[in-house]
């Protein structure tokens, strides 16, 4: 079998694929192109305010430069003290633990190395 061999399901399964990706990639141009969109349209709503005792329509987002800092240095204020103050210092304190057989890892030791029909008194003499 050769690698130029192509017959007609290599071209109709090669074709397939690039025309689903093309439109995946078109599905997903147009969503990111329409969601800022809608999101706009959203949030584009008009207020009532009554000021000197007349209504007056106002958008949302005509929000001024001083109230938009009222914000954010009270966000940045209830956000800082949330923490607490550390002194900085590290203690490290050694804990002594009563020795356990549980933990030792000498009992989980096999001898794979040592034949096991030998004697004891042959078993670790050299050859």
């Amino acid at each position: 079998m050769t690698l130029l061999f192509v017959d007609s399901s290599t071209w109709t399964i090669t074709l397939l694929g690039w025309a689903i990706v093309f439109c995946a990639l078109l599905f997903l141009v147009g969503i990111f192109l329409t969601v800022p969109k809608i999101l706009k349209w959203v949030t584009n709503r008009k207020i009532k305010v009554v000021e000197n005792g007349q209504e007056v329509v106002k958008d949302i987002n005509d929000i001024s430069g001083e109230t938009n800092a009222v914000i954010a240095t009270a966000l940045h204020l209830f956000l800082n003290e949330q923490h607490d103050d550390e002194s900085n210092v590290i203690t490290i304190k050694q804990v002594w633990k009563r020795y356990s057989p549980w933990s030792s890892k000498l009992y989980g030791m096999t001898n794979y190395g040592f034949p096991h029909n030998v004697s004891k008194q042959n078993r670790y003499a050299r050859k």
